[in-house]
């Protein structure tokens, strides 16, 4: 019997091209089984591993950043806690700036019992409302102001309760470490830190408000705003005008000092004025700013606009004969001068003498609509428009007729803003260049293109020729400061008190100008409601209260502002007219 013959093993199918290709690409040839799956279990080990220190690391950034919580934190921290720059004087003084203060947060969703939260925190800084934060943490926000602004030791005190959900934002906070100084013209901001008044308004006009919703404004290397003040001529005039008001038991008192040959507002004060550092001052309706958000009838400062648009017509000249023998009759209205002369006076007269029967007649042989429009050519007629967004338009009379050019002679019956009176009366004595006021510092080269020349060179010449012969024989004696040839123009206008003008309540200016010869500076100075002192004799005209306190303004800040005094100086005919081109 013969061996069975052994059978042929199956052969195995072949493999596809393509497994074959890809088992090759991703293991390569002879590879150890073993070893492969060796290679597979690490890979495995290290996929764990790494979503394993994925996870740890966030939750170290969560435990580190407990406070902020994420990104609300952040949203809510660009649109409160942006940075301002910092403003300061024209000699870098600083008005203005920021510090960080802690703001204090809850997040209701993390707090475990809020009623103990709430008795805690209420009793950690009593003037938290219980009330508004039961409110606030009863919502189903992420986030919630509980205090803005807390104070260090309020902030060490409920970080030892260790509160679930309650943290703190460090923000910027506004600081103003002059006070009260140039309150009206900083301004101040709100709890967010954005401008609500004066300059800091401006700021967020001129795009910084722009910055900070876009996130751009977060660092402290923003440019300083540099302002035309100056932080020593401020402190002087705001003191004597204390004083003043203090003395003559005025109702307020204000006062600018502007550089006649720029534009610049070297310094303004309006009393009673507010500390923005605290804000809740400012809503007190009688600290408003009275020389750009206050319109007056000025009184006879306006005597020096209707004396420069006749000098400057050529119908007149300063020795033209004006009848002030008595009385003006204009329909039911009587004009009358304080210091009646009874004869003709010439047109230095009315000026010195202050006459408001030589103005009135003055402003007649101009004619209505020429005097109309050289109030609207020196500003006087339309809202001034500086870079404070505080300003109110002047109050001019509906349909102009002759009346009220008479009254408008003298400073009656046509309001203005203080500040823009200032503006008019320096294109009067700087050459005759209506140069637009700015708190920002500027260039005689800037004030120049600018300007607009409104009245002939020798028309300015004579009426700085004119307020000089005020303070030499006039109704501005008291504030002749030896060595600075002041000179200047007095007004007392009676307040209009339920329809009709007051004689016992006035409202007094000065307005001076230094050296008058070459003027640099022009000072404003307003009493409201002074009251008569057994000094002045009972009398409560502007001669005896605003003209001695701008003398001793003048005195205080001269040398600040670097005039230097000159003594024996020749009379102001000799001095000033002499160097005019033409003389009358």
């Amino acid at each position: 019997m013969s061996a069975p013959t052994p059978a042929k093993p199956t052969a195995r199918p072949a493999e596809p091209w393509r497994q074959r290709l890809i088992r090759s690409l991703l293991y390569g040839r002879n590879v150890d089984r073993a070893a492969k799956a060796r290679a597979r279990v690490g890979l495995a080990m290290l996929a764990f591993a790494s979503v394993y220190a994925l996870i740890g690391g966030r939750l170290v950034m969560f435990a580190i950043g407990a406070d902020a919580h994420g990104a609300r934190r952040a949203a809510s921290q660009e649109v409160v806690a942006t940075a301002r720059p910092d403003i300061v004087d024209r000699n870098g003084a600083i008005l203005a700036t920021d510090v960080k203060a802690s703001s204090l947060f809850g997040e209701p969703r993390r707090i475990i019992d809020k009623d103990e939260a709430i008795e805690l925190l209420t009793a950690t800084v009593p003037d938290l409302d219980e009330a508004e934060v039961r409110e606030r943490l009863s919502s189903r926000k992420g986030f919630v102001w509980l205090k803005r602004e807390i104070t260090p030791k309020q902030q060490q005190d409920i970080h030892k309760l260790g509160i679930p959900g309650i943290g703190f934002l460090r923000e910027n906070k506004r600081v103003y470490p002059t006070g009260n100084e140039v309150a009206h013209l900083i301004g101040l901001v709100n709890i967010d830190n954005q401008g609500i008044a004066g300059i800091e308004k401006w700021l967020d006009n001129q795009g910084l408000a722009d910055l900070h919703r876009a996130g751009f404004a977060t660092d402290r290397l923003q440019k300083p705003i540099e302002l035309s003040v100056d932080l020593r001529v401020e402190h002087a005039l705001r003191d004597e005008l204390l004083k003043a008001k203090e003395k003559f038991h005025a109702k307020a008192a204000s006062g600018i000092v502007s550089n006649v040959k720029t534009g610049e507002i070297v310094a303004m004060v309006s009393l009673p004025d507010f500390d923005p550092n605290n804000p809740k001052e400012a809503h007190d309706p009688d600290r408003i700013n009275r020389l750009t958000t206050g319109v007056y009838e000025m009184g006879s400062t306006f005597k020096a606009f209707t004396l420069a648009m006749a000098l400057d017509s050529g119908k007149i000249n300063l020795n033209s004969s004006w009848d002030a023998r008595g009385n003006l009759h204009y329909g039911k209205f009587t004009i009358h001068d304080s210091h009646p002369l009874g004869r003709f006076i010439n047109t230095k007269e009315v000026f010195t003498y202050s006459s408001n029967i030589g103005a009135a007649r003055i402003a007649l042989g101009q004619g209505v609509e020429a005097h109309k429009a050289f109030l609207a050519k020196m500003g006087q007629l339309t809202r001034l428009r500086t870079e404070l967004p505080e300003s109110a338009a002047p109050l001019i009379p509906r349909r102009w007729s002759e009346l009220n050019t008479v009254t408008a002679a003298f400073g009656q019956g046509l309001s203005v803003a203080p500040l823009q009176a200032v503006m008019g009366i320096n294109a009067l004595v700087n050459g005759g260049y209506l140069i637009p006021p700015t708190f920002m510092k500027r260039s005689e080269a800037e004030a120049a293109a600018l300007a607009k020349r409104v009245i002939k060179q020798d028309t300015s010449d004579k009426m700085r020729y004119l307020m000089r012969l005020n303070a030499e024989v006039g109704t501005a004696k008291t504030a002749d400061i030896k060595g600075y040839y002041v000179g200047g123009k007095t007004g007392t206008s009676e307040k209009v008190i339920n329809g009709r003008y007051a004689k016992k309540r006035v409202l007094n200016s000065f307005t001076a100008v230094m050296p008058c010869d070459d003027p640099k500076y022009h000072i404003l100075i307003m009493l409201d409601e002074p009251q008569a002192l057994p000094e002045t004799h009972g009398f409560i005209t502007s001669g005896w209260n605003a003209v001695p306190t701008g003398g001793k303004v003048i005195e205080r800040i001269a040398p600040l502002l670097g005039v230097e005094p000159r003594f024996d100086l020749p009379p102001s005919d000799r001095l000033i007219l002499a160097a005019s081109r033409t003389t009358q």
